[in-house]
């Protein structure tokens, strides 16, 4: 998987698409992954993707009503984001050296940057 959890990515497909600024430049929806879901290929992203739900009473939540919460979005309409240059990134794979162990990481194509520490 391309994503994790923890990850900061960026909305690239569906309602929360990048849009443009009254200046040309690229607003783009962020947010962190709470969640990845490998079997449908989704994740949860904190903020984006937004669903109101209708809850019935409980014992949990006794008033009820319209709760806004996030749904999964498809891992194809996410893109990391770059931990330099702040804009989405693809991402690659490397080997590298830690403790004397060569150990397999994840890298930002755009900058080159590691994103697992």
């Amino acid at each position: 998987m391309h994503i994790k959890q923890g990850d900061t990515v960026i909305v690239t497909r569906g309602k929360d698409a990048p849009t443009r600024d009254k200046n040309g430049n690229m607003v783009y929806t962020k947010g962190r992954v709470l969640k990845v879901l490998p079997k449908e290929n989704r994740a949860l992203v904190e903020g984006v993707n937004m669903v109101k739900k209708h809850s019935k009473p409980s014992q949990a939540n006794p008033q009820g009503g319209i709760i806004e919460q996030e749904a999964p979005i498809h891992l194809s309409n996410l893109m990391v984001e770059d931990p330099k240059s702040k804009e989405p990134s693809r991402i690659g794979y490397k080997m590298v050296e830690r403790k004397g162990k060569e150990v397999k990481v994840r890298y930002a194509k755009k900058s080159g940057e590691i994103l697992d520490k």
